[in-house]
């Protein structure tokens, strides 16, 4: 059936920016103006994969990438059903991977059900430690978010932490608050405030906010990333408004 859409992408940045122009708007509705158009400044990094082409992440902390002790895919993401070919447990995988398919998208995206994952048997390789990590497809990754496909720094991220911590995952630390000495391994919630970078090479020291772009810059230098910016606005169908 022939639909129309709206190219309101092609507006973005104007819709963000011209908010500027309507100081007597309530708060709480350019809050909203905001999260709709849902610009997110960040890195996209590509994650190696022997034998199949790289997976792609979009991240916002690229300055916690060295904690990434595993990745995750949206149970949907074209790549999943690629990755079991092969394996002596696929039917097994891949039925438990349908389970989660068959989830509420909603009740997903706002964490309304139990985070769950399957381990899909292959690995891929961290560019910034060329460590082999897991590859896990898990529920609270959605198609549509991003690339559909995250690494997963446990001892950074809120949802991370709960995967790792149900799945015995290693936590790394790799942003230190000033004053404190966390430790992957007993603490009790992951730490996503401010502090320096450590475990990570050459950046060790660094305050995270500075070394986002510098790491951003690296990765473009080593030709496995980039400094990007994407956004949850999406072209608008009109063709069935009333």
């Amino acid at each position: 059936m022939e639909q129309w859409f709206l190219r309101i992408t092609a507006y973005q940045d104007q819709l963000l920016d011209d908010m500027a122009a309507l100081p007597s708007w309530p708060e709480r509705v350019l809050v909203q103006q905001k999260n709709w158009v849902g610009k997110s400044p960040g890195a996209e990094v590509d994650f190696p994969v022997e034998g199949f082409a790289p997976i792609r992440v979009f991240t916002t902390r690229v300055d916690t990438i060295c904690g990434a002790t595993f990745m995750v895919l949206a149970p949907e993401h074209p790549m999943v059903d690629a990755l079991l070919e092969g394996l002596p447990d696929a039917a097994e995988k891949r039925a438990a991977i349908a389970r989660l398919r068959a989830q509420d998208r909603r009740a997903r995206l706002e964490g309304r059900v139990e985070k769950e994952g399957v381990f899909t048997g292959r690995y891929a390789t961290n560019p910034f430690t060329d460590e082999r990590i897991p590859i896990w497809a898990g529920n609270f990754v959605l198609m549509g978010y991003g690339t559909g496909a995250i690494m997963s720094v446990p001892a950074h991220d809120e949802r991370d932490f709960e995967f790792a911590r149900k799945y015995g995952i290693e936590v790394r630390v790799v942003i230190q608050p000033e004053g404190e000495r966390l430790d992957g391994a007993t603490m009790p919630a992951a730490y996503t405030g401010p502090g320096r970078v450590v475990n990570s090479g050459r950046f060790d020291g660094l305050p995270a906010d500075e070394a986002i772009p510098r790491m951003a810059a690296w990765a473009e230098e080593k030709g496995f990333g980039k400094a990007t910016i994407t956004y949850r606005l999406k072209d608008w169908l009109i063709s069935r408004q009333r």
